[in-house]
């Protein structure tokens, strides 16, 4: 009997075509896109230094900078970096990239075995196709790949109940909190262990001795394997690394600022921050539920606020144990994953990735109840995406076609956004394959998206914003903020100053305060990890590379004991949010220095 072809994908091929479908998001737009941002090289140049100095555990980057996060992510930069013999964009984002393939085919092989098909490959496509997992998914950075084991502990640990009952310990549960652990640090430990813990309890099945056990067990296990890096690098690093240690994990959780180290901890943020951004990054896919909100019986629900406190409470947790197990982790683990990272008053929107696996079930059945029942918030929300998406699609392939928006705004747009703007229309000026093939794919995913919202098919039409959603994000990445990145990065001038001067790595050198500088980590990256702290140095005579309102700042606390020439200065830097200057600098007591 012939399947329908929606059928088909996720009832015959659903991983297969979730890990393609993962794959495509991410893997083609890893290499062509400078970083242009400092997270990325700060990150990368880590590898690059483990690759030259052979040390693997501790190794020092931007000018005597310990590298204090734990590893995991640099080893796979590092070790996927060996067959070209440098660390480049795409090896570095490599780690992520996988990781998002990962994390995607899991949560449906978790969710799919567990429960009907069709929630789990529609929860697969938010996950895919929401806008924060997406975007992380292509950045060289430690959070995707922390995420990915932190959610396959949790799948695991969930496994060990379901299965053996919390007896006999795989092996496979201390190997991910491990690789956890190394990949984040301890709440890769803790996190999994706090989850699994509460939905013990909630389940009341065992007694708190035996959950107390069992988690024991698991955690000790799985501090094995990061203990021998710690030990290494404590080895290496001394009381510099512990400090870092505890003022990363313990310091950011607890609110303890730590006035000995370099830097600000920063990332301020209220306790509604989460969950805001929670919401804000599961766009488009949030709107769908706040749609829903309108039309509700809204006198039923305010006379259910109106009872007691601890009547609100007795129904909610009565509703809550009429979930189904795999349903009732989920909830358990979002809920406490935001709480946790709500605690900190060190808050990012990264932080809370492990979450959205969970986050996308529930919101997945909401996505079949509203389709089924909810026919008009559905046919509102297909509309509102039809709508953006022709309407970027069609700037984008108005640009290509010779429209200049930037002749029509110019004057209500600022500098920056301006820059922009011009960029990507530069780069469309001789649009790349991969540029008309997103297009290509854009007009495709509007054309379906109209024909099933006239034909009135709501879930169908569901389907077809995702490839709508799934199109945009790759116009976004793929072509959009690639012009920007590209047009913003520091390479350009990296090149230009290693071919006109003497650079290296005995000459070059930087100011490594962040809390009163910018580190040039782009900079550092670009021109192959060689800056010296200028700060520590003896040197009698080389070249200083800092921002320019650094250097009005920086530069007069050293004019007793140095002269400074300024021989370059590059265009506005996006990491830094000004130029870069380059100096010849000598010590007063030497001759007056030549200029190369």
């Amino acid at each position: 009997m012939r399947v329908p072809s929606l059928q088909y994908l996720y009832l015959q091929k659903p991983i297969t075509t979730i890990v393609i479908i993962a794959a495509i998001a991410v893997l083609p737009w890893l290499g062509p896109d400078d970083f242009h941002t400092k997270g990325e090289p700060r990150e990368a140049a880590v590898a690059v230094s483990m690759l030259q100095s052979g040390n693997w555990a501790l190794p020092k980057v931007y000018a005597d900078e310990v590298a204090y996060k734990p590893p995991m992510a640099h080893w796979l930069m590092a070790i996927f970096s060996l067959p070209e013999g440098k660390v480049s964009e795409w090896s570095a984002r490599l780690p992520s990239a996988i990781a998002y393939i990962i994390l995607a085919g899991a949560s449906l092989f978790f969710f799919g075995r567990r429960l009907r098909m069709q929630p789990a490959f529609i929860a697969a496509l938010i996950l895919i196709t929401c806008f924060e997992v997406h975007r992380w998914g292509l950045a060289a950075r430690v959070d995707m790949l922390s995420a990915m084991f932190i959610v396959l502990a949790l799948f695991t640990l969930y496994r060990w109940e379901e299965l053996g009952e919390i007896k006999g310990l795989p092996v496979t549960i201390p190997l991910l909190l491990g690789c956890a652990t190394l990949a984040k640090g301890p709440v890769g430990l803790v996190l999994p262990i706090l989850v699994f813990g509460i939905y013990l309890l909630t389940l009341r099945k065992y007694p708190s001795l035996v959950v107390i056990k069992a988690l024991a067990y698991a955690g000790i296990s799985g501090a094995f394997i990061p203990a021998l890096w710690y030990v290494a690098a404590w080895k290496q690093g001394g009381s510099e690394f512990i400090s870092l240690i505890l003022a990363e994990n313990f310091g950011r959780f607890l609110h303890i600022e730590n006035p000995a180290l370099s830097y600000d901890l920063g990332h301020r943020n209220g306790i509604w921050y989460h969950p805001v951004m929670l919401l804000a990054g599961l766009l488009p896919w949030s709107l769908l539920c706040i749609f829903a909100l309108f039309g509700k019986n809204l006198r039923k629900y305010a006379r259910a606020c109106a009872s007691s406190p601890l009547s609100i409470l007795r129904n909610l947790r009565r509703r809550v144990m009429k979930l189904d197990k795999v349903r009732l982790f989920s909830l358990i683990a979002l809920v406490v994953i935001i709480i946790f990272y709500s605690i900190p008053s060190s808050k990012r929107s990264v932080y809370i990735l492990p979450a959205y696996p969970f986050a996308a079930l529930l919101l997945a059945d909401s996505f079949l109840r509203i389709s089924f029942h909810r026919r008009k918030v559905s046919q509102v929300f297909v509309a509102v995406v039809g709508i953006l998406g022709a309407i970027t699609f069609g700037i984008v392939a108005a640009m290509l076609a010779g429209f200049r928006p930037a002749d029509i705004l110019g004057d209500r747009l600022g500098q920056s956004s301006l820059h922009d703007l011009n960029l990507l229309q530069q780069s469309l000026a001789q649009p790349a394959v991969g540029t008309i093939l997103v297009l290509l794919l854009g007009g495709i995913a509007i054309g379906t998206l109209i024909y099933q919202a006239v034909r009135r098919n709501n879930l169908k039409a569901l389907y077809a914003s995702a490839l709508l959603t799934f199109a945009l994000n790759l116009l976004i990445d793929g072509v959009i903020m690639r012009s920007i990145r590209n047009g913003n990065s520091s390479r350009p001038f990296a090149q230009h100053i290693m071919g006109a001067y003497p650079l290296s790595n005995q000459n070059t050198f930087v100011m490594n305060n962040p809390r009163q500088y910018r580190n040039l980590y782009g900079l550092n990256f670009y021109m192959n990890n060689i800056f010296q702290n200028f700060a520590r140095s003896q040197a009698a005579e080389g070249y200083l590379l800092i921002g320019s309102r650094d250097a009005s700042v920086a530069l007069p606390q050293y004019a007793a004991s140095h002269r400074f020439i300024l021989l370059e200065t590059s265009s506005r830097i996006s990491e830094l949010g000004q130029p870069i200057n380059l100096y010849k600098f000598q010590k007063n007591n030497q001759p007056p220095p030549a200029i190369q």
